[in-house]
């Protein structure tokens, strides 16, 4: 699975993408191609292989007990309100192995908060998202599996995960154990020194007169051997045994290589001969359900004609009972315009006049009571009993002023008294 997912480059995964979209800050839009529709499967692929990478599957899945997503869950709409809450907690996961904080969303959480905290935490990373958040509300899409899968780009980044060449099994070849012997001839032997001799002749330069040398001591050697045989003196009895001995090791070993270009067009023949056995059968097939559908659409079609000429007056009827229905709805909207109006100034006129009658109970009730009155007569009684024991404080004061004049003058007329008769004793004696 490592081997698979290394093949899949980072950058050509986002450029792809962007290419896809034709859509990015400050770049030219490009034309969509007729495989963009079908590029989100192919980056929802790369998600799976990613998000396995990153251990998903122990660390998200069996902890929130959630069913691993297929690998073409966010490509197709199955289930908006499950493909939704999958994205966001998938995008909250893949957030937190970032190393940045982000709460796991719950049920209740406004959707365009949770899409904007996602789409803020991307831009983050420096990714564009030059889509409107409402694109993400869907929970599939194109530009759902593109930010899943820069998020999870971004936790591989964060983890130190590196994306390395594809290693190729080395497919190792069933060698047939065959006896040695010099009799024996192989196919491949004869490729090899075949392609030897080749390249042999074309390293060296051509002599003339070497090659007609070796040709003259080909031919002198040839002769000498044709004389030998012609005086062999074998048994014909045991040239047969040896020759019934060796026969089964005389044999040529063709050995099939998948990679060689002779299977291959044979192949191309077996399955053009077989496609065309096949067209044979189903065209038939195929050109009697054409027809079939070609009668049918006739059929519908003089149907649709038959209806709209049949009901071409009630289609009348109902585009002037539309017509009228627009006029009632204008004035039923003029007549609620006014009426709202009017409401407003009735509640104005209401407020104003409970204003009015409680200000004129308030008049009312006070011209009718007479509790100032009686407070009144309660407060002159009050200062008339003041007023008495006033009077009363006063009196003693002046009598008490009164007693200590009369007493300050008592006292002096006694010592005035006193001084005097000491002096007239003086002067009687």
């Amino acid at each position: 699975m490592a081997a698979a997912a290394a093949v899949i480059p980072p950058s050509g995964l986002e450029d792809g993408v962007s290419r896809a979209r034709g859509e990015g800050a400050g770049e030219a839009v490009v034309e969509r191609g007729p495989g963009a529709a079908y590029h989100m499967f192919v980056v929802m692929e790369d998600l799976v292989e990613k998000l396995k990478l990153l251990r998903y599957e122990e660390e998200l899945l069996r902890k929130s007990n959630l069913k691993p997503p297929s690998r073409h869950y966010f490509a197709l709409p199955t289930n908006p309100g499950e493909q939704f809450y999958m994205f966001c907690t998938l995008a909250a996961w893949l957030i937190n192995k970032t190393g940045r904080p982000f709460e796991q969303p719950q049920e209740y959480d406004d959707p365009n908060a949770t899409i904007s905290n996602i789409l803020s935490e991307l831009r983050a990373f420096g990714r564009t998202a030059d889509f409107p958040p409402s694109k993400l509300k869907a929970g599939y899409g194109e530009h759902v599996c593109y930010v899943l899968d820069c998020l999870a780009e971004e936790a591989l980044k964060y983890i130190g995960f590196t994306w390395k060449r594809p290693s190729y099994p080395v497919e190792e070849l069933e060698e047939e154990t065959v006896p040695e012997d010099d009799a024996e001839l192989t196919l491949s032997k004869v490729d090899e020194e075949f392609v030897e001799e080749e390249t042999d002749n074309e390293e060296n330069f051509i002599d003339l007169n070497v090659l007609k040398a070796q040709t003259c001591r080909l031919d002198t050697n040839e002769s000498a051997k044709q004389e030998d045989i012609l005086e062999s003196t074998t048994d014909a009895a045991e040239w047969s045994l040896e020759v019934e001995r060796v026969l089964p090791q005389l044999k040529v070993t063709i050995r099939t290589d998948n990679k060689d270009w002779r299977v291959h067009v044979d192949q191309m023949h077996q399955h053009k001969s077989g496609i065309e056995s096949a067209l044979k059968e189903t065209k038939g097939f195929l050109d009697k359900l054409h027809n079939e559908i070609s009668r049918t659409l006739e059929k519908i079609g003089s149907r649709e004609k038959y209806i709209n000429n049949q009901l071409e007056h009630l289609v009348q009827e109902y585009r002037g009972a539309q017509a009228q229905l627009s006029e009632a709805r204008e004035r039923y909207q003029q007549g609620n315009g006014g009426v709202t109006e009017r409401t407003r100034l009735l509640s104005e006129v209401t407020e104003e006049l409970e204003k009015v009658k409680q200000e004129m109970e308030e008049k009312g009730s006070s011209m009718t009571d007479g509790t100032p009155l009686v407070k009144i007569k309660q407060s002159l009684t009050k200062l008339k009993q003041e007023t008495v024991q006033m009077d009363i404080r006063i009196g003693v004061v002046e009598h008490t002023l009164l007693q200590s004049k009369l007493k300050e003058k008592s006292n002096m007329t006694r010592d005035m008294h006193a001084a005097a008769t000491p002096e007239s004793a003086i002067g009687f004696y």
